[in-house]
């Protein structure tokens, strides 16, 4: 076997998401861990790299070619990672070092264990970033000028540079599109490389040799059914004669060629296209506040002649909730304080609007007190999701909400952005590449591709046709 793991139990401040999981994983061979959000899919895999915070009690043995890993030092494990032991982290703008080029951080990467000059570790990033599907130019480019489905794919290049003979993977397809997720989990499963793929996407999940549940912090082998999760009821529109919330007329980047685009209020307009195709570039755009190559209106007002003042005052009224949950909480902050910073920044009162925003999003009021890096993804898109809404915005930009959540907590989400909508007339622009979503939650659906929109479900009252 190369990785064995028996009776592993992890306490830490947060709780005990493992409560003596048991694993075996042959040569060769992948198995997927399948989990709610929150079950201690994460834990599990960042016990086996060593990664876990110092105030975590690991108890158990971990074994990688028969070496114990829980007796293995900071610089045997820093040896052994990357050459032995490879790993596509859940948040890559979180994994990705914000100031350098994807070319030097690969170029860095492939030196790290495999001594070789400049230009041989450059030309083997170009070959990195073609084997997952990326250009060669976007090596000069840095993480946060890629979409999420591009910074994923860069991890993926990272983690196969010195091919590892077992690889780890925490929900490496949770950002892209069902064609990039299958051409990912192909890369993954390597000729003779062992995965153990953690995720709670039953496709992805489907692709391993072997299905794992995580439950109550133990794995089992047959996973328990559970009850269909239905999508929440799409209501009508709120359709009435004032301006729209949001007006996008003309707009161009070097990806985006003449967008045309309205939300009213109460409406929710749905966004989908392939990874990279400009989903997050254009909400990128809207949220900036500032001049463009074409117009933006954000609440009647056009963001290309906005005082200091005004442009902060039109930030309380429209919010983001990012695809990358981790990279949006500030990791030192406590959740609860990380919340409320919107009301302190713009003179509301505090009191009790940080638990009723956590109950609103389905978080215990308990969870204010712990830090982004004690919460499970699902745990911290809705302590985004809850930061957002603080300040009662009338319209709320999603990029990817619920990419990084379980099947049942993702239609929990997306019945309360539906509850959201009714009881508000909360605006959404829905940016997603997940077609159940927009199905479930959307009222018009617009395709980009190629930098243009197209209609894929118009608005069947056509009130809002182009």
């Amino acid at each position: 076997m190369i990785l064995t793991v028996r009776g592993l139990c992890v306490d830490h401040p947060g709780g005990r998401p493992l409560r003596g999981a048991d694993l075996e994983l042959a040569e060769g061979e992948s198995v997927a861990v399948l989990g709610a959000s929150g079950s201690g899919k994460s834990t599990l895999a960042l016990a086996v790299m060593g990664l876990l915070p110092a105030a975590a009690d690991v108890t158990g043995e971990i074994r990688f070619r028969g070496r114990d890993l829980t007796r293995m030092s900071d610089a045997e494990f820093s040896r052994l990672r990357g050459r032995g032991l490879g790993m596509v982290f859940q948040d890559p703008a979180a994994a990705l070092t914000p100031g350098r080029t994807v070319g030097a951080l690969l170029a860095e990467a492939v030196r790290v264990h495999a001594p070789s000059s400049r230009r041989e570790a450059k030309e083997r990033a170009g070959e990195l970033l073609r084997s997952v599907g990326l250009a060669e130019p976007l090596a000069g480019r840095r993480p946060h000028e890629l979409s999420g489905g591009e910074r994923q794919r860069v991890l993926v290049a990272l983690a196969v540079a010195h091919a590892p003979p077992l690889l780890i993977a925490d929900e490496p397809t949770a950002s892209l599109d069902p064609a990039q997720r299958d051409r990912v989990l192909a890369l993954l499963r390597r000729p003779g490389t062992a995965l153990l793929l953690i995720t709670h996407d039953p496709v992805a999940a489907g692709a391993a040799d072997r299905v794992l549940h995580l439950r109550d912090g133990l794995l089992r082998e047959s996973p328990p059914t559970a009850p269909r999760v239905p999508p929440p009821r799409r209501d009508a529109p709120v359709v009435s004669g004032r301006e729209p919330l949001l007006r996008v007329t003309a707009l161009r980047t070097p990806l985006l060629h003449g967008i045309d685009l309205e939300v009213g209020a109460g409406e929710i307009v749905g966004l989908a296209g392939a990874s990279g195709a400009g989903k997050s570039g254009l909400v990128g755009e809207i949220l900036r506040l500032g001049p463009v190559d074409g117009r933006i209106e954000v609440c009647g007002r056009d963001t290309a002649d906005l005082s200091r003042g005004e442009r902060r005052a039109l930030r309380a009224r429209m919010q983001a909730v990012f695809q990358d949950a981790a990279g949006s909480l500030d990791p030192r902050m406590r959740i609860g304080r990380s919340i409320a910073e919107p009301l302190r920044i713009h003179g509301r009162p505090v009191r009790d609007r940080v638990a009723e925003v956590l109950g609103l999003v389905g978080l215990d009021p308990g969870i204010a007190g712990r830090r982004p890096a004690a919460l499970s993804g699902g745990q911290r898109q809705r302590a985004a999701l809850a930061r957002a809404i603080v300040l009662g915005p009338e319209l709320l930009l999603l990029d990817e909400p619920t990419s990084a959540l379980d099947e049942r907590t993702a239609c929990e989400i997306a019945g309360l952005l539906a509850i959201l909508r009714t009881r508000l007339g909360l605006g959404c622009l829905l940016v997603t590449h997940d077609r159940r979503l927009l199905d479930a939650l959307a009222d018009r659906v617009l395709g980009l591709s190629d930098g243009r929109i197209t209609a894929l479900r118009p608005d069947p009252n056509g009130i809002h046709a182009h």
